[in-house]
């Protein structure tokens, strides 16, 4: 087995996905490729200084604006919005092997006394009229419904019939999201925008712990490098630790994945085998690893296994966004700042779009970091295009 260091390792990471070296990802097509890379990025509607999944685009993508991800969801129909890591944006080549989610919801909806006859009536209303949200969907009153793709609440609270019908339809694979504005979602049939070669693709996983092997190898290309350790960057894939090794040995049996050690961790680490040539340029020190700046969104695939990041980085994050104001060590909406191979701080910038100024709030280095004129320098562009990606003209600290 290849046994690499934490700075090889960690390097290799940020190669993968496109944060070091010259930029991999440009323009909309960029967009594209990279979620087609990831498989999945996560959706949040907190908007601060751009959405989630914005953020992790503009951090790899050069010359990304917001309306490319909204373009590539709602006009061109590249990408969806549906489950994975919680809600997520994924390709919509992928919608074939996301069937059991989507039967597993038809059955849950069956349980639901008088459901049925309400979603007849909505599909009838949406197909008469084109989209709708929950407020315009002319159904009235509550029921008794929870969705099967979130399992957190009470199952003895009403919710409300036009809600509950929409969303029901959707985990179902009948509707889709047809646009959003701000965190309102409207919805639209499903088959006027997704070609019948998607729709009724039969589903490449024949079955379960195929399509869960399936979904380990595509969180593995996401984040680049995983350990055989309990992980958030598994969540929403039911895994425990024997059918986590079960599945990394066989899919390393398979030639889908290589082991490597990394010195001072016990765990072996797995990465994609279609990434033999990067991790040997890593080894070999020949790849490109021209440093460059960028800032982390909160939920970015990088991000996801904070565990990792410390252990690689020695990097300690946490998101303070639901962290009492009181109790918050920095600030409610904190980026990681990336530079080189290295997290050298953490940033809130929060942009004004009335004003068009994007003001730096708090800025803290991580202990021993040199401010040198070089960083400072490149601190200063990466305000600007982010400034610009917020549609703000200026910049200015508090």
């Amino acid at each position: 087995m290849l046994t690499i260091t934490k700075q090889q390792a960690g390097r290799f990471i940020l190669a993968k996905q496109g944060l070091i070296g010259s930029y991999r990802f440009i323009g909309k097509s960029g967009a594209y490729d990279y979620v087609r890379q990831a498989g999945c990025i996560q959706y949040d509607p907190v908007d601060v200084c751009g959405k989630n999944a914005e953020l992790t685009l503009q951090s790899r993508v050069k010359g990304f604006s917001k309306s490319m991800l909204q373009e590539l969801l709602y006009e061109d129909r590249k990408l969806i919005d549906y489950a994975d890591k919680e809600l997520s944006i994924w390709p919509v080549e992928d919608w074939p092997y996301f069937s059991s989610y989507r039967d597993r919801s038809l059955k849950h909806g069956k349980t639901f006394k008088g459901l049925s006859r309400l979603e007849k009536k909505a599909v009838s209303y949406i197909r008469d009229n084109g989209h709708v949200s929950s407020d315009t969907l002319p159904i009235e009153g509550e029921i008794f419904w929870h969705s099967s793709m979130h399992w957190s609440g009470n199952w003895h609270k009403k919710s409300p019939a036009a809600r509950s019908v929409l969303e029901q339809l959707y985990t179902d694979g009948v509707l889709i999201i047809h646009h959003k504005k701000g965190s309102r979602k409207y919805y639209d049939l499903a088959e006027k925008y997704l070609p019948e070669a998607v729709l009724g693709a039969e589903n490449p996983c024949k079955t379960e712990e195929e399509f869960t092997a399936w979904r380990v190898l595509r969180r593995i290309g996401a984040v680049g490098l995983l350990w055989d350790k309990n992980s958030t960057a598994f969540l929403g894939i039911d895994l425990d630790a024997e059918k986590r090794k079960m599945i990394l040995e066989s899919l390393t049996l398979q030639g889908k994945i290589c082991p490597v050690a990394v010195q001072g961790i016990k765990q072996a680490f797995y990465y994609r085998t279609e990434d033999d040539q990067l991790m040997a340029s890593i080894v070999d020190e020949s790849a490109d690893l021209k440093p460059r700046m960028s800032f982390i969104a909160p939920l970015d695939p990088l991000m996801w296994d904070k565990a990792l990041i410390l252990a690689l980085w020695d990097y300690q994050y946490s998101w303070e966004i639901y962290t009492p104001a009181i109790k918050r060590k920095y600030g409610y909406y904190t980026l990681p700042i990336l530079y080189g191979d290295r997290f050298v701080g953490r940033i809130e910038a929060v942009p004004d779009r009335k004003k068009k100024v994007l003001t730096v709030k708090g800025l803290w280095w991580e202990p021993g970091i040199r401010q040198t004129k070089k960083m400072n320098t490149e601190l200063e562009k990466t305000l600007i295009r982010f400034a610009r990606f917020n549609d703000c003209d200026s910049v200015s600290r508090v």
